[in-house]
């Protein structure tokens, strides 16, 4: 093994983040490495070459000549479309990585065709499926959902979003015309406040798995999945924000303008392109506004299981860890 490992340096380790994920710029760097939209066109073959690489790397096996660019190459495909607790391969539409492009497109068309009941409930209902997928996809997996707890998060959160927009869009009806474009943002925010709680119910109902900082598993915390579930509720929301804010100040200043209103017909491609440049920066920085391993002090722990941590570990475990999904 010594020719094989040769070009990998001493102390290297393929599972620890690049960048310090304590810092907010560390986390940065590695969601903007992960959620590569061009990881996407990737071929599966490829893939689950980076996987077999990765595995390798773990079991200290390796093809001759392998280098550490090779390697953090593999790392960050197989981060992009592989699970982090189940290591199976997520389907492209779910993936983090496909955020920009499928976000960009649907958020484009919400912002644009904001004006009639039919197009808010259609715009919406494709925004939820799309939303209920990526939110299955990216669940703790260790936490194990139904069929019929999937249908009903997704008929509630999608129940939520037309409740808003249809709602806000008859109240906005006589109001100034930004109001009413802000509607559709009013509509995600409060989708996302059903739809993921409601997705990773499992998780609030038993909790989800907590372990000390050498990853030993020391029980199981409804607390921690509230906390977990609330970063990512506000993380989506932030990842939203901007474009669905920012951009309809933008677009009803343009319009104004005679040339805009001479190419109406762009204005939706226009929405989309311009959404895609805020969600390329934005999917990055709103999963990068809590660590991916999520800490709780132990005194915020529910009874029972800090009896239980400190019955075995004493006051060896101040605080337990754990995936908050994303």
């Amino acid at each position: 093994t010594h020719a094989k490992m040769a070009t990998i340096p001493l102390g290297f380790n393929i599972d620890s983040p690049r960048w310090d994920q304590s810092t907010f710029m560390g986390r940065l760097k590695h969601f903007l490495n992960i959620t590569d939209p061009r990881t996407v066109l990737v071929p599966e073959e490829e893939l689950d070459r980076a996987k077999a690489l990765v595995e390798g790397c773990r079991a200290g096996v390796l093809p001759p000549g392998s280098s550490q660019e090779q390697l953090l190459y593999a790392k960050k495909l197989y981060d992009s479309a592989f699970h982090p607790d189940s290591g199976e391969k997520m389907n492209f539409i779910g993936r983090m990585s496909f955020q920009v492009p499928g976000g960009m497109a649907i958020t484009g068309c919400m912002l644009q065709f904001y004006r009639t009941v039919p197009a808010v409930v259609f715009w919406q209902w494709v925004n939820q499926s799309f939303n209920a997928f990526v939110n299955y996809t990216n669940r703790n997996a260790a936490s194990p959902i139904s069929l019929r707890q999937i249908g009903v998060a997704y008929v509630t959160a999608t129940g939520a979003a037309l409740a808003t927009a249809v709602g806000l869009n008859l109240y906005t009806k006589r109001a100034p015309p930004l109001l009413a474009r802000w509607v559709p943002f009013a509509a995600v925010a409060a989708a996302n406040c059903v739809n993921i709680p409601m997705m990773r119910q499992q998780e609030i109902i038993n909790g989800i798995t907590v372990t000390d900082e050498n990853n030993n598993e020391l029980g199981h915390s409804r607390r921690a999945a509230v906390k977990g579930i609330a970063q990512v509720v506000l993380s989506r929301i932030t990842m939203a924000a901007p474009g669905m804010i920012i951009l309809p100040i933008i677009m009803e200043r343009l319009e104004k303008f005679t040339f805009m209103q001479r190419i109406r017909v762009l204005h939706g491609p226009l929405q989309v392109l311009l959404c895609g440049g805020f969600l390329l920066f934005m999917v990055p920085a709103a999963c990068a506004l809590f660590p991916q391993r999520c800490s709780l002090a132990l005194d915020d722990l529910e009874l029972e299981l800090r009896d239980s941590i400190v019955a075995k570990h004493g006051d060896k475990v101040p605080y337990v860890y754990f995936n908050k999904g994303l």
